[in-house]
């Protein structure tokens, strides 16, 4: 063979087919590009000047995970279209002579002008578009524009190999494929078809049931806890059960419409019909895809939006004074005025020291310890530590009566043994709970507490029981020490109030007063081992930066899920088109118009176009009360917004998925009519 020979079978392969292939070429341009970008993102000099630099960078690294692990099943998936394509024309080569060897050799140069080409053009948009990807993500997150632009060898080098060897394993498929397959096969590949539908109920309702499992533990969980534990468990049931549901459901839908002889006996819908009858398994794996990927991209948008949207929700919920200092005392007894007030007058002239006035004042004691809540008591006991159960693990905090009333200006009296309770991230309160065998008679339970807010941030739940007297109340808990000999139970004093002051004043005075308990804890002044202050203020831009980081990857893998969906729905509707040409050419023979062509697709296009958006939208309707509880995770309890955001999202989805089956739709028409050949 002359040198350039397969190079040149290749290449007319691809020109020859480049309604098949140019689709797929900017797929992979565009999955190439996305990783450089994402990957630039999280390595990118301007990301050390960034607020919350380390949550970003994190996104950023789970994204272009997530981009990559994306390209390796999608792009499996979309290159098994081109392979039944060029089957065909493959095995015509065998007949005449060509062995398997040199079908290889016009696969790898194939697979070698795709990952060129894609390597080459992704690298090149990744590059061009990483400054205003930049530029966007700097504004979402409110940062510091920099003007410098870089180019991170390491970056382009780690996508080169990522890509290269996912395109290498996707030439080692085509050539499996062509291996195992006798000539026959391949020239009759496209025609083969499927049998008639016949309805199995057995896959139909196993669907029905996972996917009513998945929809039971999405609604059945209360606890935000137990959410983030199941919510991969309900998305594998929802994938699961989708793909079964679309298969064994469009066999029995055609089946249906088949029988309804009103409906099936007419023009505009006996082809179309007829058409998916015999194509059923691949037509439903395809609706399901599609509906998967929508349902997909619902979640994210909606969710990472509410996020970035309600970051100030979320940020005042986690830190609701601008300033909170704890500190932390190794006995109960050592929490008394006495040091108490030494600390406090520390803070205090400080305060006045900046020239501060403060508002909306905390002042109260603490002791907390954690145990396992099960059959409504808590147990606390220090030989559970090698047999944790997460889902059952719950922090306890008292409060004492006196500081509880101080604080709300009340004069609320408590008997011994009872107890007012709030509780974050618990439901269906007890009116009597046993804690370490301390029973407690519940009265009232609490609305609201004004008390510091870090137990928002926690994964795991809290309750809060404000008690008469904690000395005696903890009577026995307060020498139980755990396997390591540490007390379990803490006691510490918080301290926060609001200031007048801007932004670097409150950071400054932080700083200042975190000096200030460093100097007495070296002095062994207050009686206090450990300590802590923050400020709202410091802790925005780490907020901004993680919360704006997930609403740009939320935009990011969105995009690339629309154009999976996009370039499913294109694929299926133009390898339908090819499978059906033969058949519509005949009915125009025998008297079929151009318009009753456009009819009949309308038609098909009415019986399942809705369906993958409507599962979407179901899908998203029973993950709603799952991903409320997840958004309370990151101490956002605004519903109005997540509902208004869900809303739009699936508003702009819908729209966007009409136009783009419409277009597609034009497509098919085009060649089962002639067209365009």
């Amino acid at each position: 063979m002359k040198a350039g020979f397969y190079s040149k079978l290749a290449i007319d392969g691809i020109r020859k087919n480049r309604r098949m292939y140019l689709p797929y070429l900017l797929t992979c341009v565009l999955m190439v590009a996305m990783f450089y970008i994402l990957a630039y993102l999280s390595n990118a000099p301007f990301m050390e000047y960034m607020p919350g630099s380390a949550s970003l960078q994190s996104v950023m690294n789970l994204g272009s995970f997530v981009i990559a692990a994306f390209a390796v099943i999608f792009l499996f998936y979309t290159n098994s279209f081109l392979l039944r394509r060029r089957k065909k024309e493959f095995g015509l080569f065998n007949i005449l002579g060509m062995d398997k060897h040199s079908i290889s050799r016009i696969l790898f140069w194939e697979t070698l002008i795709i990952a060129g080409l894609s390597l080459i053009g992704g690298l090149g948009f990744g590059i061009a578009l990483s400054k205003l990807a930049e530029l966007g993500l700097t504004n979402i997150i409110g940062g510091d524009v920099s003007y410098e632009f870089t180019v991170p060898g390491l970056v382009v080098r780690n996508t080169s190999i990522i890509f290269a060897i996912l395109f290498f394993l996707i030439y080692l498929n085509a050539v499996r494929h062509v291996r195992f397959s006798n000539p026959v096969e391949l020239i009759r590949s496209e025609n083969v078809g499927e049998k008639p539908p016949k309805a199995n109920w057995f896959p139909g309702i196993l669907g029905v049931l996972i996917l009513g499992a998945a929809y039971y533990l999405a609604v059945s969980i209360e606890n935000p806890v137990d959410a983030l534990v199941w919510f991969f468990v309900a998305v594998i049931l929802v994938i699961v059960g989708t793909y079964l549901i679309f298969i064994a459901g469009s066999v029995l839908l055609c089946r249906i419409l088949q029988k309804n002889r009103r409906y099936y006996y007419k023009k505009n819908h006996f082809i179309s019909v007829s058409s998916m009858a015999y194509r059923m398994k691949n037509n439903g794996a395809g609706l399901a895809s599609i509906c998967i990927l929508l349902t997909m991209v619902l979640v994210m948008i909606s969710s990472t939006t509410c996020l970035y949207f309600g970051k100030e929700d979320s940020l005042h919920s986690r830190y609701p004074r601008d300033i909170s200092a704890r500190i932390d005392f190794e006995h109960i007894e050592q929490a008394k005025e006495d040091n108490i007030s030494l600390v406090r007058d520390t803070i205090d002239k400080t305060v006045r020291e900046n020239n501060v006035n403060m508002s909306n004042v905390w002042d109260y004691r603490e002791s907390q310890v954690s145990g396992m809540l099960r059959d409504g008591n808590v147990e606390v006991n220090a030989d559970d530590t090698l047999s944790v159960n997460y889902d059952e693990l719950v922090t306890v905090h008292f409060i004492p009566l006196e500081d509880y009333n101080r604080m709300i200006g009340k004069n609320t009296i408590l008997s011994e043994g009872e107890a007012l309770a709030f509780s974050v991230k618990i439901s269906n309160l007890p009116e009597y709970r046993t804690v370490g065998g301390v029973k407690l008679h519940v009265v009232e339970r609490l609305a609201s507490l004004p008390i510091d807010a870090t137990s928002t941030a926690e994964m795991i739940p809290n309750l809060y029981l404000v008690v008469p007297d904690l000395d005696k109340t903890l009577a026995s808990l307060s020498e139980l020490v755990d396997s390591n000999g540490n007390r379990m139970l803490i006691t510490s004093w918080y301290y926060g109030f609001d200031t007048d002051i801007e932004v670097a004043g409150q950071i400054d005075m932080r700083n200042d007063i975190r000096e200030d308990l460093g100097q007495m804890n070296e002095g062994d002044q207050g009686g206090f081992t450990s300590y802590s202050c923050e400020s709202i203020a410091a802790e925005r831009d780490d907020f901004y930066g993680t919360y704006g980081g997930l609403f740009f990857l939320g935009i990011m893998l969105s995009i690339v899920f629309l154009v999976a969906a996009v370039l499913i729905i294109y694929y299926k509707q133009i390898s339908e088109g090819y499978e059906d040409q033969s058949r519509f050419d005949i009915m125009q023979k025998v008297g079929m118009t151009k318009q009753d062509i456009r009819k009949s697709i309308n038609s098909q296009m009415l019986t399942v176009f809705y369906l993958p958006i409507i599962f979407a939208v179901i899908h998203l309707g029973f993950a709603f009360p799952m991903i409320r509880k997840l958004l309370l995770l990151f101490g956002l309890n605004n519903l109005i917004l997540l509902l208004t955001t869900t809303g739009i999202s699936i508003v702009i989805i819908a729209f966007f998925y009409a136009v783009v089956y419409r277009m597609t739709s034009n497509a098919y028409y085009s060649i089962v009519s002639g067209a365009r050949e």
